[in-house]
């Protein structure tokens, strides 16, 4: 029998039932898996976890887009790496979304498992990976910013009522500049976000024509400080293609560094804090890393 490991994260959006995990080791035994189950205890403990672990034949996590970075990074951490995968238990799931996942864990553990094994691109800052976003500035904050508790009690409205608080303060700009694909460029800016998605804080299709293996990522900064500029923006979201936005830069590459004037530490990767305290930060894209999801959306992800 093939070897499977099974990732729970009971800190990660609600709980789910207690019958679950029984469950879902008779159906992976079904297809063949000797599972086992392990609990993280901790932030950081899938990260070591998934490091330490003997060669498997599959990782699968259940938690929120935090809990697949973490997994992801212990992978990155090993000289051979595992086959990972993902089922959402979290409170937005941009990922499990994006993937193609329903909302119910069962049938999700069914699609996962009847699903693809596809090399998709993993983009890295300062060579720590990011599944799906990573960036800085105004709203970035809130992931990481919303109580764990209010999470757990109000899902993703516990979000929309930290991102209206953020709404109300100042907008801090940050003098920076950067290169990208050999251009260089200078200026204050609000925000920046770096993705390989098409779905990011809830919004789908962000981008048009995203591939999850292209070898490239998009670039998204901005200039716009005002509220009523804000408020416009987030409209222009909803009814035009985001690279159209006035006051919104756009570019997709596969490489991009940033030098800020000053030291920042509120850098955003997949809903939580950067530990990084600099200035000067460094995107790249790293090929073919194997995952295993849904075949729902493999045709509209991936080129191959």
């Amino acid at each position: 029998m093939k070897k499977c490991i099974l990732i729970y994260n009971p800190n990660s959006g609600k709980k789910i039932k207690k019958d679950f995990l029984s469950e879902a080791l008779d159906i992976l035994m079904e297809y063949d898996y000797e599972p086992e189950i392990i609990f993280s205890k901790y932030k950081g403990h899938i990260t070591e976890i998934v490091s330490k672990l003997d060669n498997v034949d599959l990782v699968i996590t259940l938690g929120g887009d935090g809990t697949f970075n973490e997994a992801m990074t212990g992978n990155f951490k090993r000289k051979k790496r595992l086959l990972l995968s993902h089922i959402p238990v979290g409170t937005t799931n941009d990922i499990g979304a994006m993937f193609g996942y329903e909302k119910d864990i069962i049938s999700n553990l069914k699609l996962l498992l009847d699903g693809e094994i596809k090399e998709m691109d993993i983009c890295c800052v300062n060579k720590k990976p990011f599944v799906y976003v990573s960036g800085f500035g105004k709203f970035m904050n809130v992931p990481y910013e919303t109580s764990r508790e209010l999470k757990k009690k109000l899902g993703y409205i516990a979000y929309l009522i930290e991102g209206v608080k953020e709404f109300m303060n100042g907008t801090k700009l940050y003098d920076l500049s950067y290169e990208i694909d050999g251009e260089k460029y200078h200026g204050l800016y609000s925000f920046c976000a770096i993705s390989n998605a098409n779905r990011i804080a809830g919004i789908n299709n962000i981008y048009s024509d995203v591939k999850l293996d292209d070898g490239k990522f998009e670039v998204l900064f901005c200039n716009i400080t005002r509220k009523k500029d804000i408020i416009k923006s987030l409209y222009y979201l909803r009814t035009n293609e985001i690279t159209k936005v006035p006051g919104f830069y756009f570019h997709r590459t596969d490489n991009l560094k940033i030098k800020f004037k000053k030291n920042i530490s509120s850098w955003c990767v997949d809903g939580e804090q950067l530990e990084d305290n600099c200035k000067e930060y460094d995107i790249t894209v790293e090929k073919n890393v194997k995952i295993m999801i849904p075949s729902k959306n493999v045709k509209k992800l991936f080129d191959k």
